[in-house]
């Protein structure tokens, strides 16, 4: 393995490994898409997650990105939930190991409409979501830009690993320093009181938009204690979800600094009189 490779996140593998152990994994997807059956209180779920793969034939999606193939065989395994549940009053739950860099960019990427792709992995999750599949995104390393759009932010509820490396934002902070015209101390300092434009999870989490952080010994070699406290974590997001029995997303709006986005929601629905929180 090269300089390059060995610098790859293995977190999203390494989840996945732990929280699928003994499940068959599926095959037919490929290398960058982990998907597999397992036990999640007492019930079979849909675990999946997109790692690095230094042999994608898209070179632009090699490092975690989700880029066209990830996008479509994302979407593939959550409608084959959705199909395979569609008559039955008991819907298979779907979680998301998120450890995604970036959706990738490139001419090709561009070409053959990554915005597509991408478009059909959310909105399956989002489709899965409204038919009453309870799913649960877990972030346990980055989860940025339109990679985390496509593949965990349509979750019923997000859970966080409370660690440095586990980050949120629309972009890199050398890109975001770009497009804003500042150096990256500048962001920095920026974000330092601007909670949306900082990078780490607590910033993330006083937005309404995450249902826990879970504090734990060694994420990147968890020990029994880390991956427990992980899966009593799951665990109690599935009985909330069950228990609340409501598929939107209006539960992100509470925080207080949401007040100006739940201001700008009630004046365009009395504008408008569109009433939508999905």
């Amino acid at each position: 393995m090269n300089s390059k490779s060995e610098a790859l996140s293995k977190r999203g593998a390494t989840w996945f490994g732990h929280l699928a152990a003994n499940a068959n994994f599926h095959s037919g997807y490929p290398p960058s898409i982990l998907v597999a059956d397992a036990d999640l209180d007492g019930q079979s779920a849909r675990y999946i997650a997109v790692i690095p793969d230094p042999n994608n034939r898209f070179a632009r999606a090699r490092s975690g990105e989700v880029g066209l193939l990830e996008g479509w065989h994302i979407a593939r395994a959550v409608d084959e939930i959705v199909k395979q549940d569609q008559i039955s009053a008991n819907k298979t739950p779907i979680v998301a190991i998120v450890d995604v860099v970036s959706q990738a960019y490139g001419r090709r990427e561009e070409a053959y409409g990554i915005h597509v792709a991408l478009a059909a992995a959310a909105g399956a999750y989002a489709t899965a979501r409204l038919a009453g599949h309870p799913v649960i995104a877990l972030l346990v390393g980055k989860a940025m830009s339109g990679a985390f759009l496509a593949h965990g932010y349509q979750a019923n509820r997000i859970i966080a690993i409370n660690d440095p490396e586990v980050m949120v934002h629309a972009m890199g902070k050398e890109s975001a320093a770009k497009i804003t015209m500042r150096s990256v101390e500048a962001l920095e300092s920026l974000a330092s009181t601007i909670p949306p434009m900082a990078y780490d999870i607590q910033s993330f989490a006083s937005l309404g938009l995450l249902s826990k952080l879970v504090s734990l010994n060694n994420p990147d070699q968890p020990d029994t204690a880390d991956i427990e406290r992980v899966q009593e974590s799951l665990r109690d997001a599935l009985k909330s979800i069950v228990n609340d029995n409501n598929s939107d997303l209006s539960g992100r709006l509470t925080a207080p600094n949401r007040q100006a986005t739940r201001t700008v929601r009630r004046l365009l629905q009395d504008q408008w009189g569109v009433h939508s929180n999905t």
